[in-house]
């Protein structure tokens, strides 16, 4: 009756997305793959969910609803089909010092606001900037949380006692559980290569647990890390204080936690896309990553964002719709109202094996490869993002490689400003210096070193039809260097400039030459607007 249930409504809530599309219309072969690899993900998402709530500090139902709403949501909302949303480590490390110190709470309420900064980021489009992400941050990003998902799974190796002192297993314990993770491997990949009709995961899962059952044997099982019996989440607003005092404690974590939400999203948003041949949607997932956090935030949740290691299960599961994504959220529910005895008895070596075979899928193993090939620059770029994403966390990792593929590009942008001169045909006894490259910050002042003002004729003639001027500081240049001309009684013509870059020339504009093959671009005018320097009209 749930398998019915849950396939009837994701049919319902993904055919108007189909109706309104190219797309072929679901098949029931598709369906069955999409009901299969959610369960396959829900199973997957239990032990997640309830070590990030661990991580955090707070109770293991307050990860499982989580992962149950935010998953809900954004697979309903969200902008690409086959993604999965839950519970997250990259947040639960920002959210425990938030926990210890002010309370389980402050927690609900930070993660209300983080929704709203999310929604607010969707409403302004601000999605759209995702695609200033170079690409060598992009593989750093993927080989990062690769090996941040494997070194996840290293915790499934320790044992705790009552006060919580860890010891790592050896012995009968270990080989058996080197052995269960190994199957699971084999399993995996055994069964992709004989049928796709059945998620590979949710077979190995499947085997190796009735084996444990079967054979009763002594190995840790999902029960050993919480129970996971609960009834529905109740709604419930945050009970902190409505004060200044308030907003000033969440607020900075808020900001944080939309920050490297959105950017772990939208960055799975890109892989899952470059996989299943899907494009846009990045304003659409901010709206649903928001909602869903706003929601999990009332309903006692700790809020998430896109999981790129449970996104891959599904993708490689065959899960390519909404189905999927909603029928996660809805197993992974009646885990928690109906089946809690069962699940707990799934081995979690199984688990990790299938996690390590999403750590063996998801790192960019040609990236090794390649970086022979490409650019240092952009080597470099990739092992810096990859170091930071393991080393602290993923938005400062995002950060800090597209901090440096920019300084690069500007760099290597502002060494190709050249000129090379001649005389003019048109204007008797003037020199012409014809610009290369793009005049901008980076290479104004290489502009200025151009020009040999005091051993050039009367009449200088400088033609832009090569080069482009993007920003003031280049429009500044240009005033300067006619300027300096000016000083020692010589005479400058601008030739190919466009006609906002001559509104905006406040000593040489008088200077332009018009002609019919002026350029038209419009890069000057916007940051002129932007900065005040000039009114609207173009």
């Amino acid at each position: 009756m749930f398998l019915y249930l849950s396939g009837w409504l994701s049919r319902y809530l993904i055919g108007m997305t189909y109706q309104s599309s190219s797309r072929p219309a679901l098949s029931s072969r598709q369906i069955s793959i999409d009901i299969l690899s959610g369960l396959t993900v829900a199973l997957a998402l239990v032990p997640e969910a309830v070590a990030f709530a661990f991580v955090a500090g707070v109770a293991p139902l307050v990860g499982l609803y989580a992962a149950f709403i935010v998953g809900l949501i954004t697979a309903v909302m969200g902008g690409r089909p086959g993604m999965i949303s839950g519970a997250t480590g990259a947040l639960a490390v920002v959210m425990v010092s938030l926990v210890a110190q002010h309370g389980v709470e402050y927690l609900f309420a930070t993660v209300v606001l983080m929704g709203i900064l999310q929604l607010l980021a969707g409403i302004l489009r601000w999605g759209k900037f995702i695609r200033l992400i170079p690409y060598p941050v992009m593989l750093g990003f993927v080989n990062g949380l690769a090996i941040v998902i494997g070194l996840a799974q290293l915790e499934q190796f320790r044992t705790h006692d009552a006060s919580g002192h860890g010891a790592w297993i050896s012995g009968e314990l270990l080989y058996m559980t080197l052995f269960l993770i190994v199957m699971t491997m084999f399993l995996i990949w055994l069964t992709g290569r004989l049928t796709k009709l059945i998620p590979a995961p949710l077979v190995a899962i499947g085997v190796v647990t009735g084996l444990v059952l079967g054979l009763d044997l002594n190995v840790p099982r999902i029960g050993d890390l919480a129970s996971l019996a609960g009834g529905l989440p109740s709604f419930a607003l945050p009970m902190v204080p409505l004060t200044v005092d308030t907003l000033m404690i969440i607020f900075p974590y808020a900001v944080i936690l939309a920050a490297i939400g959105l950017i772990e999203s939208l960055l799975t948003l890109n892989l899952v896309g470059d996989m299943t041949n899907q494009r846009g949607g990045a304003s659409k997932e901010c709206i649903a990553q928001g909602t869903a956090n706003v929601v999990t935030g009332c309903f006692g949740g700790m809020g998430g964002c896109a999981m790129i290691g449970q996104s891959m299960i599904n993708v490689k599961s065959g899960g390519r719709t909404r189905i999927a994504g909603i029928t996660a959220a809805l197993f992974l529910l009646a885990f928690i109202l109906f089946g809690s005895g069962l699940i707990e008895q799934i081995p979690i070596a199984a688990l990790v094996g299938v996690m390590f075979m999403v750590v063996i899928g998801t790192f960019a193993w040609n990236s090794i490869r390649t970086m022979l090939k490409v650019p240092r620059s952009d080597a470099l770029v990739v092992i810096v993002v990859t170091v930071i994403t393991v080393l602290e966390d993923l938005a400062i990792a995002v950060v800090a490689g597209v901090i440096m593929s920019a300084l690069v590009y500007a760099w290597n942008a502002a060494t190709r400003i050249h000129a090379s001169t001649r005389p003019s045909h048109t204007e008797k006894g003037a020199l012409v210096y014809e610009i290369e490259g793009p005049l901008f910050f980076g290479s104004a002042e290489g502009f200025r070193e151009l020009f040999h003002i005091t051993e050039d004729p009367d009449t200088v003639i400088i033609d832009f039809a090569n080069s482009r001027v993007v920003d003031q500081s280049a429009l500044q240049a240009i005033d300067d260097v006619a300027a300096k001309y000016g000083a020692v009684g010589k005479r400058v013509m601008l030739r190919h400039l466009s006609r906002d870059c001559h509104t905006l020339l406040a000593k040489s504009g008088q200077l332009m030459i018009d002609s019919d093959d002026d350029p038209d671009y419009q890069i000057a005018v916007d940051y002129g607007v932007r900065m005040g320097v000039f009114g609207n009209s173009h």
